[in-house]
């Protein structure tokens, strides 16, 4: 079934760019109503998306929750836990600056904004990227939920993590008196698991209709005029992937190049849709096929998802610089270095979710005395941008997992990879 899904997916991706570009060139003739009615065919085909994305936002909090106290009970001391949470965070760290850094060089090599000489706007101009959300004290007062209870039901990703983590350690201190509880955690994490399998069944349909949508209401000129900027992206995402791999190779060795094998579904997944967090689920079973033990994978993978997110990072100082080059104002290398180091610290806790990325983006280009609205020069094609960055930062969590299992000694036997994802982890939180 596990391959027959991939396959499926990429059926309806190739549907998808198919249907969307021949509607859109039946129907736009360059008038205002034909304009409109493209936007309502496209905001119908949506609706299915939208489906999908919220039948996975109604596994994440659970299924997080259960699998991650699950692993921190089975860890069997606090010990354990703060090896693994501390060799999380270091990797982390050095990945975001890898990926802030690459992007860095990159848009100086390739130099997309240059010879644009857009004229800068006026200072009220803005982007239409709403950043009032996002302020430093507020995030990091908000990291800590109010409520458990609330936090799962906002999906707020980081606030399960942290309520997960005095649960599971609290579990551990108790003892014996807690091992019912242990038990039914576990068997939510198999339900959810199980709930992940059925759920996963409609994402083909969700593919394509999100590729269709996007294609019907643009129509394939947006990419062209933008097409040297995307492309030189993408060039800087594939790099960021070889980077990854290649490092994860020095501790895994030969055993890397398969991994991109187990996660090939998850990987599609996270493109076609565009969020990452749509490829969790799934990204958790690959890695559990692979040999992570879920105790580490469980742990690794939400706390990922709030601080490792590579292909957003990457496309922070890319398109922030971009903006700049394309209004001609000249940053010296002290001022790029801090925007780096801002947006590493700005960067941990945006969701993975479509779009959050531009938040911190939107945020940070007062600060280089760089429009706002320059970011309008992105939106347009931030999409079909977002789909590669959600890929990368699948690959980029699904290395960080493994990498800190190989760390831990505690990298298991692989199982094959073309089998029908199991009813329930296959080893168990037990690992």
């Amino acid at each position: 079934m596990a391959k027959r899904l991939t396959w499926f997916i990429l059926l309806g991706l190739v549907l998808g760019l198919v249907v969307g570009w021949a509607l859109n060139a039946i129907i736009d003739d360059g008038t205002p109503a034909a304009a409109a009615e493209l936007k309502n065919i496209a905001y119908y085909l949506s609706i299915v998306t939208t489906l999908f994305l919220r039948l996975i936002k109604m596994i994440i909090a659970p299924l997080v929750f259960a699998t991650l106290v699950g692993g921190i009970a089975h860890m069997g001391d606090t010990g354990a836990l703060g090896r693994v949470g501390l060799r999380s965070v270091a990797w982390f760290l050095c990945a975001s600056l890898l990926s802030l850094t690459l992007g860095l060089i990159l848009v100086h090599l390739f130099q997309p904004g240059v010879g644009l000489n857009l004229a800068i706007p006026a200072a009220t101009a803005a982007s239409g990227v709403d950043q009032s959300a996002f302020d430093l004290a507020k995030f990091v007062t908000h990291v800590v939920p109010a409520s458990g209870i609330a936090a799962m039901a906002d999906n707020e990703i980081l606030q399960i993590v942290i309520f997960a983590l005095f649960i599971g350690v609290a579990i551990t201190a108790v003892g014996e008196k807690a091992a019912p509880l242990v038990r039914g955690i576990e068997g939510l994490a198999a339900v959810m698991l199980q709930v992940t399998n059925y759920v996963m069944r409609f994402a083909p349909f969700a593919v394509f209709a999100a590729v269709a949508s996007t294609l019907t209401e643009r129509g394939p000129g947006v990419i062209g005029d933008l097409a040297y900027f995307m492309g030189t992206f993408y060039i800087g995402l594939f790099s960021l992937w070889a980077l990854l791999i290649g490092i994860g190779f020095l501790f895994i060795g030969k055993r890397t190049g398969l991994l991109v094998r187990y996660i090939r579904e998850p990987l599609l997944l996270a493109f076609s849709t565009a969020s990452s967090e749509a490829a969790y689920p799934r990204t958790l079973e690959a890695l559990d096929r692979f040999g992570v033990p879920p105790k580490i994978s469980s742990f690794v993978l939400p706390l990922g998802y709030s601080f490792n997110l590579d292909g957003s990072m990457i496309y922070m100082t890319f398109a922030s610089l971009f903006i700049a080059q394309a209004y001609g104002i000249e940053l010296s290398l002290g001022q790029q270095v801090t925007m780096l180091l801002v947006l590493m610290v700005t960067s941990k806790g945006i969701a993975g979710v479509p779009r959050a990325s531009l938040v911190v983006i939107a945020a940070t280009l007062p600060m280089f005395k760089i429009p706002e609205a320059g970011l309008l020069l992105v939106l347009a094609v931030d999409h079909f941008l977002d789909m590669g960055r959600s890929a990368t930062n699948v690959i980029g969590n699904a290395v960080a997992a493994t990498v800190v299992a190989k760390w831990e000694g505690d990298l298991d036997p692989r199982e094959p990879a073309e089998i029908e994802p199991p009813h329930a982890p296959s080893k168990g939180l037990m690992g």
